[in-house]
């Protein structure tokens, strides 16, 4: 059975998806995607989108924002945020 994820967290997941491919050479970017992906990570589980939130997890034990200093998992994280993130993606 697929998650019914709703729209406000959808949008948000997109939004999270477009700002990564903009963090990556920008720290405060970094620092908004990833402030962004904990609240998403909340919201999802509050709304019981428990695969969805564990992949939003796993995002996040990629994440960490350094200041100084490019992302050394922004590919991984990358991968995982152009992948199937949510069900119903439209590509």
């Amino acid at each position: 059975m697929s998650e019914i994820i709703p729209d406000d967290i959808r949008q948000d997941l997109e939004t999270a998806t477009s700002l990564h491919q903009r963090a990556t050479s920008d720290y405060n970017k970094c620092l908004e995607f990833n402030k962004l992906m904990q609240d998403l990570l909340g919201r999802l589980e509050d709304a019981n989108c428990y695969r969805t939130a564990d992949k939003v997890m796993g995002i996040l034990m990629q994440c960490n924002p350094k200041e100084g200093t490019h992302c050394d998992n922004a590919i991984q994280v990358e991968k995982k945020m152009n992948g199937p993130l949510y069900p119903g993606k439209k590509s």
